[in-house]
């Protein structure tokens, strides 16, 4: 029985020998392999990340009176104030990031934060103080020439105030996170640099 049983054993323990190191050895190898394009697909498909949602309520006052070669004409002044709410979004293009993969280490740099839209909700529109003129009527192009000029000096105080640079920080943030849950990750040393 012991001339059974010590040779079967042996091949047992030489069994889980073998398979124990073709684990360590079968393991290591199939370690997921992080390339650039592989990356870059994966952030192209994610392609206009908005990272700053910024609410906004504003006023203002549209004044226009006819001119006759240079000169004011009396008693055409129209005019109108009007108030509005507003939300820009603000985010990175992720179709324009650009990653590198060097050894152990990935590097993403992202593109400059941009302004993706700015809109006006036209259920918070109100219209106070409209002056009515026979000669000089307003007109719907009045109130979206108004708006548009509205938008634009709105767009330029949030960018002032810090919109897009805060855009830019949570952009890296969220690209960070989004990379790091991808598969074999865990390997490798991810930076992410923002654009200008």
């Amino acid at each position: 029985m012991r001339r059974i049983l010590l040779p079967a054993a042996a091949v047992v323990v030489l069994l889980l020998l073998a398979f124990a190191a073709g684990m360590l050895w079968g393991g290591q190898g199939r370690r997921a392999k992080i390339t650039a394009d592989l990356l870059d697909q994966q952030l192209r498909e994610v392609s206009d990340l908005v990272t700053v949602e910024y609410r906004y309520t504003n006023m203002g006052k549209f004044e226009n009176t006819l001119d006759f070669y240079g000169w004011e004409v009396p008693f055409t002044t129209k005019s109108f104030i009007v108030s509005y709410d507003g939300v820009i979004r603000a985010g990175v293009d992720l179709a324009e990031a650009a990653v590198e993969v060097s050894g152990d280490v990935v590097t993403v740099t992202l593109p400059a934060a941009e302004i993706f839209s700015n809109e006006v909700l036209e259920d918070s529109l109100e219209v106070y103080d409209e002056t009515r003129n026979l000669f000089n009527p307003i007109t719907i192009e009045d109130y979206t020439g108004f708006t548009a000029d509205q938008k634009q000096s709105i767009e330029a105080k949030a960018t002032e105030n810090g919109l897009l640079s805060a855009s830019a920080q949570r952009a890296e943030t969220v690209v960070q996170e989004f990379l790091n849950m991808f598969p074999g990750m865990d390997h490798y040393t991810l930076e992410i640099k923002s654009g200008t």
